[in-house]
């Protein structure tokens, strides 16, 4: 883990990136930070969702925000994000993460959806482009809107 964290911070050696929820919502919904995102996904090779993931992003885009169906799948075609299919080594490391860092039991708070994240993160490598500081809060490396900046990403 500390390789990729060096990685991240230098800006090399990183190419792939774990893509989570939140950071599909801003970019789709143009909040503060969308366009470091988006540059950041084009930046790197590889993007990839975990499939409760992208079920979690059809879920809020429809429900909260009243798009039309087939959004999610079609932003994620859109954004070249890879639908990794969660296998049952996933869902020990989902289990795994909630344990170390679940709403309740770390100040990270990983909700269902997080630790699907984090489990595809730790088996990848890569770090998670996301927005908040969930994510940092376990100490995997992260991709996220430096909220201070509109320009640049923070890697930590």
């Amino acid at each position: 883990m500390a390789a990729a964290r060096e990685a991240v911070r230098k800006g090399d050696g990183v190419n792939g990136v774990v893509v989570d929820t939140s950071a599909v919502v801003a970019i789709v919904r143009q909040e503060l930070g969308h366009r470091q995102l988006t540059e950041h996904l084009s930046s790197v090779v590889e993007r990839w969702i975990t499939a409760p993931n992208a079920l979690e992003l059809t879920m809020v885009l429809e429900g909260r925000f009243a798009v039309r169906v087939g959004a999610g799948t079609r932003v994620l075609r859109d954004l070249d994000i890879t639908i990794a299919a969660f296998t049952p080594a996933m869902t020990d490391g989902s289990s795994d993460a909630w344990r170390r860092f679940g709403k309740g039991r770390h100040p990270a708070g990983l909700n269902f959806g997080d630790c699907c994240t984090y489990a595809l993160a730790e088996e990848t490598g890569w770090p998670i482009l996301c927005t908040g500081d969930d994510f940092a809060r376990t100490g995997w490396p992260v991709l996220r809107p430096d909220p201070a900046d509109p320009a640049p990403l923070v890697g930590s």
